[in-house]
This record gives C-alpha cells, structure tokens and sequence, in this order.
C-alpha cells in the first residue's frame, strides 16, 4: 500500500513540494530537485537534515505519505 501511494507522490512530485517543505522545513528546494520523487533519497535528506535515525525517518514518511494521499490531490 505504501508503495502505491509513493508512486502517486512520485508521479506528481511538484504538487507535493510545498507538502513536503511545510513538513521538514529544513527541505529546501535544492533538495527537492535532487531527491526528484524518490523516497529513498527523501528519507536520506531528511536524516541528513536532523539527525535523525532511519527508523524514525521511516515512520515520518510513511505517516506523511498515508496523511497526504488519503487527501483530495493538492
């Protein structure tokens, strides 16, 4: 299931920067053209950014991702 809705974010990964900017606000848009869609890369620049661990990295993005794809499309 989270797979499905990453792709939905990929697909239409401009709609979803302002989502993801709002919610690490560290993200700048540099990252953004460089994480291009890909979560992994998302999850390294969060990490990155936070000093944060992977796991709770995981947990953020998959809690973002269920929160913005159950909504109406930005």
């Amino acid at each position: 299931m989270t797979h499905m809705n990453w792709k939905q974010i990929a697909l239409n990964w401009a709609d979803f920067r302002a989502g993801i900017k709002e919610q690490w606000s560290k993200i700048n848009d540099g990252h953004l053209d460089a994480i291009a869609g890909s979560r992994e890369k998302l999850i390294g620049s969060i990490r990155k950014a936070y000093g944060t661990s992977q796991e709770q990295v995981e947990k953020q993005v998959t809690s973002w991702t269920k929160r913005v794809t159950q909504q109406d499309p930005p």
